[in-house]
């Protein structure tokens, strides 16, 4: 079987059966609500499928992480467990990972369509399990860790829970060398921390806290204090800090983008750019990101799509 025969199989059309496409494409939607285009319409067919079978596999081991997956059970027993495992959060990751596995087991056949519909791209570039298992491991760590004590903890996580992404965008497009991983990687970690940012709230409503312990007591923050409606002026000055590191992590990242070309350039200036209008966006909120996230505008994110291009044209 080749593996355009393979994608046509494991796609999610009106042969597979209805509790599959639902369930698969429940997670593929929130593409749109991303701060950089996943797979916009400019690539070539075959980057944006292989793009979006990465997403959905990223975006449902976050949902597995966060307990964010659709009511019902359906994902839990796509993967083989019952329905009343839905909200056993380490069982669904366990499972997760076994049927990852399969993708990389030619005897084996994937149970989750969003795990079928990746096995072709896997195939196609020679993926390894290693990026993947990562996210995996992101995931199981937030059932552990829920505080950073220092930015560097924050980092190694994010080694975990960001930078597999960029590593596999390049796999994909056939452009990974040294260099280039550690551009990705800086860009990574930065969205991974601006998505921080924006959902500081949020995240404490999951009992979780991203904001090292050492920042927060530099600045005299307290838990408490992110429990507010609105940011103080020790919270907005905490989070202006952190938005001027991801600021620097986006720039030493960016060099990236003059190192491709075509539209592979575009995509990359995309995932930058998304990272920069969100850190204005937070900037216009005078960093108070407490009453609710702050998002940029499509044009601000075109606008700086622009401006990262003419930077390293």
């Amino acid at each position: 079987m080749t593996v355009e025969d393979e994608r046509s199989r494991s796609s999610t059309t009106s042969s597979t059966p209805s509790g599959e496409q639902q369930a698969a494409r429940a997670v593929l939607a929130k593409a749109a609500h991303e701060n950089f285009p996943v797979a916009p319409f400019f690539l070539p067919r075959a980057w944006r499928t292989d793009l979006m079978a990465v997403y959905g596999f990223a975006r449902l081991v976050d949902d597995i992480g966060d307990g964010d997956l659709a009511p019902g059970g359906a994902d839990a027993e796509l993967l083989g467990l019952d329905r009343a495992a839905a909200d056993d959060t380490p069982a669904l990751l366990d499972a997760f990972e076994a049927d990852l596995r399969r993708v990389f087991d030619p005897a084996a056949t994937p149970r989750h369509p969003l795990l079928r519909a990746l096995r072709p791209t896997v195939r196609a570039h020679g993926l390894t399990p290693g990026p993947f298992l990562g996210l995996i491991e992101a995931n199981r760590q937030d059932q552990r860790v829920r505080r950073y004590a220092t930015h560097q903890e924050l980092l190694d996580y994010c080694e975990l829970s960001a930078n597999p992404v960029g590593r596999l965008v390049l796999g994909i497009t056939g452009t990974a060398s040294p260099e280039r991983i550690r551009r990705s990687d800086a860009i990574c970690t930065a969205l991974q921390i601006v998505e921080h940012l924006q959902d500081v709230a949020e995240d404490l409503r999951r009992d979780r806290v991203y904001l090292p312990a050492e920042d927060m007591k530099r600045f005299g923050v307290t838990e408490s204090d992110l429990t507010a409606p609105t940011a103080g002026a020790s919270v907005r000055a905490l989070v202006a800090f952190e938005a001027e590191r991801a600021w620097d992590l986006l720039n030493e990242g960016t060099p990236l983008v003059g190192s491709v070309h075509g539209r592979l350039r575009v995509l990359l200036a995309g995932f930058v750019a998304g990272g920069r209008a969100a850190l204005r966006a937070v900037a216009a909120a005078g960093h108070d990101v407490l009453p609710g996230p702050p998002r940029p505008t499509k044009l601000s994110l075109l606008r700086e799509v622009g401006a990262t291009l003419r930077r390293e044209g």
